[in-house]
């Protein structure tokens, strides 16, 4: 199959998807002054509604509300100090949902407000909470409008930016794809305000993307800041099986519509269990399982589950349940997994074998410490 055929087929994907996530930045529903442009998100809203009255189940993660707040607070600029952005957001939080409300209002589509924390995904219970939501809503023909609860989020539990949250919220609701808008209309091959930069239409492979062009500082191979994120997001997405395009806000029809626009990324894996999607992309591991090399090459093969017997040291305090990483003797996370014994328990069992395991400490204590189906490979 050539790269223009599965080009072909990934955008097909895209405008064929039952159910899409698409994320808005900041900088796309802003003036040059950095307030909400109204314009912008009626813009946008009218190609949204447009989609979910054919029948798609449409997600919208926008940005904004720290840009929709300062102006009415009556600062001139975007403030620095994190307490002030928090203030800024609990006011335009409801100034843009009323911009969206009313907008989409207009075809007859209603939309519901989703706030998150990273905290909200990195527990299971949480997860589960937020994932029940959001298909409800999808169910009732809701357009469900997700953004980072800024007004509470601090530096230790926040995303950082909302690409990253569009890929959780994808996983949550098991979209077909994600969009990510941006204000440039794709991945280039330099920045684009060079004569020699290039659109690059199709992305067979984000990891070697990743591995051939640089995506920080004066070096950066494709254009503008923030593109880091998006190109992460890019790759946790297709590797849980979702086709992404990545544009401007301004093609957001041309990219729902499976028109050659932006970039498109094709899906690198096949669509994973929700509950291994958490654990690989959304849990917060709470401790650490060192294993032996035997261990950790049984591991990496994909089919053996962590046993006491090849682990070495134990860190951290968590509970059975909890995620851990896995990692090998020189400190590398090698997989991501749920314990199956509280970290206290686990020192008495390190390098005993079952049969040893359930002599000496009873059979409740003769299982994996990490159950191969609990475990994810990074």
């Amino acid at each position: 199959m050539s790269n223009s055929e599965t080009e072909s087929q990934v955008r097909q994907d895209v405008a064929s998807a039952h159910t899409v996530v698409v994320k808005v930045g900041s900088s796309s529903l802003t003036k040059s002054s950095g307030h909400l442009d109204t314009g912008k998100v009626d813009a946008l809203v009218e190609v949204l509604a447009s989609a979910a009255s054919k029948g798609t189940r449409v997600v919208l993660v926008s940005s904004g509300a720290i840009a929709t707040g300062f102006g009415p607070l009556g600062f001139s600029t975007r403030p620095k100090d994190v307490s002030t952005q928090q203030a800024a957001a609990s006011v335009g939080q409801g100034i843009l949902m009323q911009h969206y409300e009313t907008g989409f209002a207009r075809f007859g589509v209603r939309v519901g407000q989703i706030l998150l924390t990273g905290d909200d995904t990195m527990h299971a219970s949480r997860y589960r909470n937020a994932q029940r939501t959001l298909r409800r809503l999808l169910d009732l023909d809701v357009v469900p409008i997700v953004n980072e609860n800024d007004a509470l989020a601090t530096n230790e539990i926040r995303f950082g930016d909302n690409d990253r949250l569009s890929t959780l919220v994808a996983n949550l609701v098991r979209a077909d794809a994600l969009v990510l808008l941006t204000d440039i209309d794709g991945l280039y091959t330099a920045p684009p305000t060079r004569p020699e930069a290039k659109r690059i239409g199709f992305v067979p492979d984000v990891e070697q993307i990743l591995s051939e062009v640089s995506v920080g500082g004066s070096s950066s191979g494709v254009g503008s800041g923030g593109m880091v994120t998006k190109l992460e997001a890019a790759r946790i997405a297709v590797s849980s099986g979702i086709p992404v395009v990545l544009t401007s806000a301004g093609n957001v029809a041309d990219a729902l519509g499976g028109k050659p626009t932006g970039t498109a990324f094709a899906p690198t894996s096949h669509r994973d269990s929700s509950r291994r999607l958490w654990i690989g992309f959304a849990a917060n591991p709470r401790g650490r399982l060192v294993g032996d090399k035997g261990a950790i090459k049984a591991v990496l093969g994909g089919k053996a589950s962590l046993l006491a017997a090849g682990v070495l040291e134990v860190h951290g305090e968590f509970s059975a349940g909890d995620p851990v990483w896995i990692d090998d003797e020189d400190g590398n996370h090698v997989a991501k997994g749920l314990s199956g014994f509280d970290s206290d328990e686990i020192p008495h069992t390190l390098g005993r074998d079952t049969s040893q395991l359930k002599r000496l400490l009873g059979e409740e204590y003769a299982h994996p410490l990490v159950h191969r189906d609990n475990l994810v490979l990074l």
